[in-house]
């Protein structure tokens, strides 16, 4: 069994990329705004859905159906990566909202408020993956860490390749 970012999220990421990539298809402003989000949301998606978000996926497991078991080791370099890159991941999030605060005010002016909510949501959906989802996945991994530390291979953060 591999790690797998939690289908509810993965749905969550495609339908947000769905919507942004109409964006992109607009004239003027608007599309050229949202093809500034596009560019810098590519790569950081990449990082989420690679390193960071995988190890939410084992959250089910571990709350309800059962302890830790050793298939969940590899979350303990998820969560290391995700540590040591933590700063990173929220220097992007930065200037993807500084991008949605344009799209946002470009789609206001040409009165195209699906538009505006959008990147509304986007920076909304950013800051629960800061509060909420990015804590949990590096607990996940520190708590597999302390309860699986004789089968756990290493808990040395992974690295992008």
């Amino acid at each position: 069994m591999s790690l797998k970012t939690p289908a509810s999220l993965r749905l969550q990421h495609q339908e947000l990329h769905d919507t942004l990539s109409r964006a992109t298809h607009e004239p003027g402003a608007i599309g050229e705004a949202a093809s500034l989000v596009a560019r810098l949301l590519r790569a950081h998606a990449h990082k989420e859905e690679s390193f960071a978000l995988p190890p939410l996926g084992l959250l089910l497991d571990l709350a309800i159906r059962r302890g830790p078991e050793p298939y969940m080791a590899p979350a303990i370099g998820h969560a290391a990566w995700l540590r040591t890159h933590l700063d990173d991941m929220r220097a992007e999030h930065r200037a993807i909202e500084a991008a949605l605060e344009l799209l946002m005010a470009a789609a206001r002016e040409a009165e195209r408020f699906e538009y505006a909510e959008f990147a509304h949501r986007l920076i909304v959906h950013a800051r629960i993956e800061e509060e909420v989802m990015y804590p949990a996945a590096i607990l996940v991994g520190e708590y597999l860490a302390l309860k699986l530390s004789p089968v756990a291979p290493t808990s040395r953060p992974l690295t992008l390749s």
